[in-house]
């Protein structure tokens, strides 16, 4: 998968979305993902859904004579007009605190000393509560059946509005058994729909227990990778042969790694390439191929937020994405290695597909800032294949590989060979 998120408030209205659905097909994406488009509550939190059967009226042209479902099926299909399929987030966890829902099924929600609980989360050792969302209570609801009947009924409507996927938010706090009725029962209906599960900052007990509920993809945390420490790896290898993954090189969720990078485009290319050609699929925020700088903020932020910049690696992304497609062993979770080399500042990756053999080398400049060299007598120790190694890297593909090899990388910089089987 090659996931394009167009965050529906930088976006603007549905009528709006046209460009940049374009832009996500030129580039080689083929999904998108949006983030939650119902009526949402009180706070105005996208992920604080008041009503899931309604559209939020930001999104809608009030003066179109479409009713809001139509006018969602309309932008749906001008997505698959241009060979791509939408996927929308899926909130089951919880919901605004001032949906009718509490009212009406108080016994659907966690108490706390009598009252509906607020979810939270620990940050830095701190208790951060979200008091505009009330919390589901799927494992000890004394009505399992009622919340689980209107939860599928959720997911009918989505893809009765055309959407094809589902990444389904904090999927490690909802049971498994839950989601693995949810699933079956849905692709029983229908078949091509998929489901990704959201399962950042749970232990990998809690991954592993999600992934086995029957999702088709879960997320990976490479975009914090050092390119150094083992725990990336040793995750990777404990669900690899369970579920595939989907990296990013920033989310909705973390700051803008543009800003982060202190301005350094070459950063943006080294963690985009790297991100897309790690595990099977890869998504990419809106404004990342610009070098966007303000934060996507699930309330404040608005089209007029949409940042002119001197910065644009639209080709470059076009290309990794054209490699990610064009080659087996960038689709999959496969067989990964970290493998030695005497320059500390080289990332040195060996891949193999376990579907067709193919093996792919990744020499990748870890300083953003500064050229490194990397040298060998001979590429082909690092290989299990015979000759050739072709070089398809987004930059500077070289027709030829001598031995020895000798290569300058510039700052961040990657190349990238691939076997011929």
């Amino acid at each position: 998968m090659r996931i394009y998120n167009l965050f529906p408030l930088l976006a603007g209205p549905f009528s709006a979305w046209r460009p940049h659905l374009e832009r996500a097909a030129n580039l080689g994406f083929n999904w998108v993902f949006v983030n939650p488009i119902q009526q949402l509550g009180r706070s105005g939190s996208l992920y604080s859904i008041k009503d899931y059967f309604k559209i939020h009226p930001f999104f809608i042209d009030s003066m179109s004579a479409k009713s809001p479902e139509e006018q969602v099926r309309a932008v749906v299909a001008e997505a698959e007009s241009l060979g791509l399929k939408m996927m929308q987030d899926l909130v089951l966890n919880h919901c605004a605190y001032d949906s009718p829902l509490v009212r009406k099924y108080p016994h659907w929600f966690v108490k706390e000393k009598g009252r509906i609980a607020h979810p939270f989360c620990l940050h830095d050792g701190q208790k951060v509560v979200w008091r505009d969302l009330a919390c589901f209570d799927h494992r000890r609801t004394s009505d399992p059946e009622g919340l689980y009947r209107y939860s599928r009924a959720v997911v009918e409507h989505l893809v009765g509005l055309g959407f094809k996927g589902f990444r389904c938010d904090a999927a490690y706090q909802i049971p498994g058994p839950f989601w693995r009725r949810l699933i079956e029962e849905t692709k029983r209906a229908y078949p091509e729909v998929v489901f990704v599960a959201e399962t950042l900052g749970c232990s990998v007990d809690q991954t592993r227990e999600t992934a086995a509920a029957g999702f088709d993809y879960i997320f990976n945390s490479a975009k914090w990778w050092d390119f150094e420490s083992p725990w990336l790896l040793e995750q990777y290898n404990l669900t690899r042969e369970l579920v595939p993954s989907i990296a990013f090189p920033e989310s909705h969720d973390t700051p803008r790694l543009f800003a982060e990078c202190q301005r350094n485009v070459d950063a943006l290319k080294q963690r985009y390439l790297f991100t897309a050609l790690f595990s099977a699929g890869v998504m990419m925020p809106m404004g990342y191929e610009f070098g966007f700088e303000k934060p996507l903020h699930v309330v404040k932020t608005t089209p007029a937020d949409w940042e002119q910049t001197h910065v644009d690696i639209c080709e470059f992304v076009r290309k990794v994405n054209n490699i990610k497609s064009q080659y087996r062993v960038f689709q999959e979770e496969s067989i990964t290695e970290v493998l030695d080399h005497p320059n500390r500042a080289i990332l040195l990756l060996w891949k193999a597909s376990f579907r067709n053999h193919q093996e792919a080398l990744i020499i990748l400049n870890k300083n953003v800032w500064g050229r490194e060299v990397f040298y060998t007598d001979n590429l082909y120790q690092y290989v299990q294949s015979p000759p050739p190694l072709v070089d398809v890297s987004p930059q500077w593909p070289q027709d030829y590989l001598p031995t020895p090899f000798h290569f300058e990388l510039t700052p961040g910089m990657g190349r990238v060979l691939v076997t011929g089987r």
